[in-house]
């Protein structure tokens, strides 16, 4: 049976867990994720993680914040004031915003703590700075 390699297209069905076992993403119930491995569409533990499997092997990996979506960026995190945001929004927190970013990018922010009329905005991945540990099930390599 061919083992998965960089460059191949692979189907894998995941279930993506913090430490605590909270589950964050999971393709049970969905069709299986399907990407080129090496191509650099996937955090790079999760790539490297499915190198040398084969269709029907499963494994579960833990995948440091280096190897997934960095670590937790302080300089990331600022406070806005109320009047920032246009009138007809309510920050709360748990809601997300778009920013423009240096360079011209699109950052998404989320609220993090509202203060009276401070708003604290972290531009971090939700997932950033957290080990996450996969449980990994190959379907098909092509």
């Amino acid at each position: 049976m061919a083992q998965a390699k960089s460059g191949d297209t692979v189907k894998v069905h995941y279930t993506g867990k913090l430490t605590d076992g909270t589950v964050f993403d999971s393709s049970k119930g969905r069709e299986p994720l399907e990407f080129t491995i090496g191509a650099g569409q996937l955090i790079p533990g999760f790539d490297a993680a499915v190198v040398g499997m084969a269709v029907g092997e499963s494994k579960t990996v833990t995948i440091p914040p280096e190897e997934g979506y960095g670590p937790h960026n302080d300089e990331m995190v600022v406070q806005a004031d109320r009047k920032q945001f246009p009138p007809d929004a309510d920050p709360q927190v748990g809601m997300q915003f778009q920013s423009n970013a240096e360079g011209g990018q699109t950052l998404v922010v989320t609220v993090t703590a509202v203060e009276g009329d401070t708003i604290t905005l972290d531009g971090n991945h939700p997932l950033a700075g957290r080990d996450l540990t996969f449980e990994i099930e190959v379907v098909e390599v092509a």
